[in-house]
Order: C-alpha cells, then structure tokens, then sequence
C-alpha cells in the first residue's frame, strides 16, 4: 500500500517559494527558502549571515524561531484544504542547542498532531554538518475561512 501524502492538491517548492515566501516580508528578508516536501514534512534553509545573526557574531534565537515558524506555518497551510480553512500561529517555543557561525540552518516540520481545530508541529533545525542547533514545537488554530459572497 503507498502511503499518501498529509498535503492537500499539488505542491512544489517553486510555488512556495514564488508565492508564500514573498518580497518585503520577513521570511525573504531573511533568506529562508523551502528545500524539500515529502509526504509528511516540509524542510526549509536559512543562512547564517549578517541578517540572521547576534552580536557576538552566532545565529540570533529569534533568527532561529522565524525559520521555524515559517516552515511550520507553510506545513501546516498546506496540511489542510485552502479554500475553506487558513492556519494561524497560536504557540512556539524553542530549545537553543548550539551556536551556529556559518553556512545554513535546515528547518525540518513534522506533525505531532493535525486536528480539526487545531495542528502541532515539530520542528528541528540543524546545521549542515547534521547537527542539531535548535528543537522547537509550533501550534497553530485551523479557522474556517468566511464565506465569500
């Protein structure tokens, strides 16, 4: 038996990227792309560069805690039927692991739970020697869009 995928219709990461991670807002400021789709996760990239980092010249938590979030909240859009349901964040918190200077962060969102109301995602973020850097989990409500006259 194949197993299906938890993403509703068609999605690549061309049209993620093109269209949810858009210009002049935070997820593109910051350089986070979408990487990989599988059948029950999402992964994204950020750099480690003068955008995403601290004084002290390490990734920045916050910088950590957007990446999460977005790949969480792309995940969990898509997890659901567009037309009639929209995500929003309602929780994250995140556990610091270890400092990161250089390269890319990679975002891995896995479910825990996908409800009617509401979705918990779990989401790992390494460096690219595979090492863990952050460990966060993100909820978010499921609301049924209005209807449209």
């Amino acid at each position: 038996m194949t197993p299906s995928s938890i993403f509703q219709g068609p999605v690549t990461i061309e049209e993620i990227n093109s269209t949810q991670i858009i210009d002049g807002q935070m997820a593109r400021h910051l350089g986070i792309e979408m990487t990989e789709i599988g059948m029950d996760f999402m992964t994204a990239r950020m750099p480690v560069d003068h955008r995403t980092i601290q004084r002290i010249g390490i990734l920045h938590g916050g910088a950590s805690l957007a990446l999460a979030e977005t790949v969480g909240s792309i995940a969990a859009s898509y997890a659901v039927d567009r037309e009639q349901f929209y995500i929003v964040g309602q929780e994250i918190n995140a556990n610091h692991i270890r400092p990161v200077k250089s390269g890319f962060v990679h975002a891995r969102a896995t479910p825990l739970h996908l409800g009617r109301s509401s979705q918990v995602w779990d989401i790992r973020i390494k460096s690219d020697e595979g090492k863990l850097v952050c460990v966060s989990r993100f909820t978010v409500a499921v609301l049924k869009k209005a209807p449209t006259a």
